[in-house]
């Protein structure tokens, strides 16, 4: 049995020579019964990666509220997802899940676990874009308080493209952590 990632359908193919057909999904191994163990490194798949993540790597998003993080591994333990498939989700940033539900198909969700674990899945990479965006909101309001030290709010609000007020706005957000240090598809 060979795995391909195949950059045309942001999916994994299983190509089994037993098998006229072909199963995409976040791995597809999933749903032959495999451990789901496989790492996926997106732009450089030649690196093994052979470490077993934990709910606190995968979720790393989510840890600075302990009782919301306990309530979503609950969830995602209880329709059959490992940290593996979550993990898998989030390093290709919903590609594969998106591929699979604009396929038409009518059991696209069956290669991610059903309707319920392709939920959960997307929700996670939404929970983490979220987090990714309010990380990035953060460091833009540092580079605007720096900037408001050497330049006018005026001057400042005309090279971002906001209005000047927007500018105090921005610029009283701060960094604001816990954020994860390293997005998912990039190995620290």
């Amino acid at each position: 049995m060979r795995v391909e990632y195949s950059r045309q359908f942001s999916a994994a193919k299983i190509y089994d020579p037993t098998e006229s057909t072909v199963t995409q999904g976040l791995t597809g191994l999933r749903a032959m019964g495999h451990s789901g163990l496989m790492t996926s490194n997106p732009g450089g798949d030649s690196s093994s990666d052979t470490r077993l993540l934990t709910w606190t790597d995968v979720l790393a998003h989510r840890v600075d509220d302990p009782s919301a993080f306990e309530q979503v591994v609950a969830r995602l333990t209880g329709c059959g997802l490992s940290p593996q498939h979550v993990h898998e989700a989030l390093a290709d940033g919903g590609d594969a899940l998106y591929a699979a539900a604009q396929s038409g198909s009518a059991d696209w969700s069956e290669a991610f676990g059903g309707p319920l674990a392709v939920a959960l899945l997307a929700a996670e990479v939404g929970a983490l874009a979220a987090h990714l965006n309010w990380r990035a909101s953060g460091i833009r309001s540092l580079a605007v308080d720096a900037l408001l030290e050497d330049f006018s709010a005026v001057a400042v609000a005309g090279e971002l493209g906001v209005a000047r007020q927007k500018v105090y706005e921005i610029a009283k957000g701060g960094l604001r952590p816990p954020y994860i240090e390293n997005v998912p598809w990039r190995t620290p």
